[in-house]
């Protein structure tokens, strides 16, 4: 970042970013948009950000969507309320003159039938000369987004060496907020594994140890890429007539809502204490709190009627049915 006597927030920004690095986030959109805001400023001549240069600078920003936009405009807003710790009467943005939210995309929750056609619709994808192993790579895809809930950069990053054949674990460096984590397998997930490495040793396919799990079918031993898994998800759609209610296709996205509301409904018909599991979900999940997690554990009528089970095995005899003409 280029210092500057006419901007002050350059040493701010500078510490801000140094501070929520330190504390594990990775910052990298946070620091374009903090340093395109320090470089307006500069440009401006502007001595400090008020609310004329904080308008200036959102006009700037009239390319991108009214959703981007915004997020933009709260991460200088979450910079100016670090540093109002030190400048109490600095400018801090209204976040209520921001433009409005989009609506929360709802998560589509497979059943399983739909993960079984979609597992279906792999098997029978057309294999390519040179991609030989794509029907294998996407079923195996498929395998582990919905028995381990990882995060589609998660999955596109596993190698060879990953992957623990005694232990049956997989091995998940360094992802968000810099955590690494082992995955403990199921019998089935662990099971596709062997299979597809046996498949790829078979065509005496690329097997050192910083191979990518997902190969691409490339000789330069490219890993799956997001957007190829990402196409290769929604072509299993279409081939297995999976869709949400509004006719759209699921999200990759989705199958990790899926793995999390799965588990619960699991542990609901168990009997199992499901707010003792949570924390061990969340761990699983990658998460540094719960409340990460409840994120994904929307409330599906599947979920309600396990819950409502639940209580009314346990306290339904409390429960007392209202007399015709008491008082409310």
């Amino acid at each position: 970042m280029t210092p500057s006597n006419e901007c002050c927030l350059s040493s701010t920004i500078h510490r801000y970013l140094e501070l929520m690095q330190a504390l594990g986030r990775r910052f990298a959109v946070e620091r374009r948009v903090l340093e395109s805001l320090d470089s307006f400023l500069i440009r401006v001549n502007a001595a400090d950000l008020r609310q004329v240069e904080f308008e200036q600078w959102c006009q700037s920003q009239g390319h991108v969507s009214s959703g981007v936009r915004r997020a933009r405009m709260r991460i200088v807003r979450k910079l100016c309320l670090y540093r109002r710790r030190v400048v109490p009467d600095c400018f801090v943005p209204d976040e209520h003159l921001f433009p409005q939210p989009h609506q929360v995309v709802q998560p589509h929750i497979f059943s399983e039938l739909e993960i079984a056609r979609l597992l279906e619709a792999a098997g029978e994808l057309p294999p390519s000369p040179r991609y030989v192993l794509r029907p294998l790579v996407l079923r195996l895809a498929m395998v582990l987004l919905f028995t381990t809930g990882l995060r589609r950069g998660e999955l596109i990053r596993l190698t060879l060496a990953d992957y623990d054949q005694h232990d049956q674990t997989l091995l998940v460096r360094d992802s968000k907020f810099h955590k690494s984590r082992f995955l403990p397998l199921s019998a089935d997930a662990d099971a596709e594994i062997k299979a597809y490495l046996c498949a790829r040793r078979a065509r005496r396919l690329p097997m050192r140890l910083d191979s990518p799990l997902l190969w691409s079918g490339r000789a330069t031993e490219r890993a799956f890429s997001a957007s190829a898994l990402g196409n290769g998800m929604r072509e299993l759609c279409r081939s297995a007539g999976v869709r949400k209610a509004n006719g759209q296709l699921p999200r990759v996205h989705d199958a990790r809502h899926t793995f999390a509301v799965r588990a619960l409904l699991r542990w609901y018909r168990a009997g199992i204490d499901v707010q003792a599991k949570l924390p061990m979900l969340a761990t699983y999940m990658g998460h540094v709190s719960i409340a990460s997690t409840e994120y994904y554990l929307p409330l599906i009528p599947e979920l309600a009627a396990e819950a409502s089970n639940r209580f009314c095995s346990r306290y339904g005899s409390l429960v007392q049915p209202r007399i015709q003409g008491t008082a409310s």
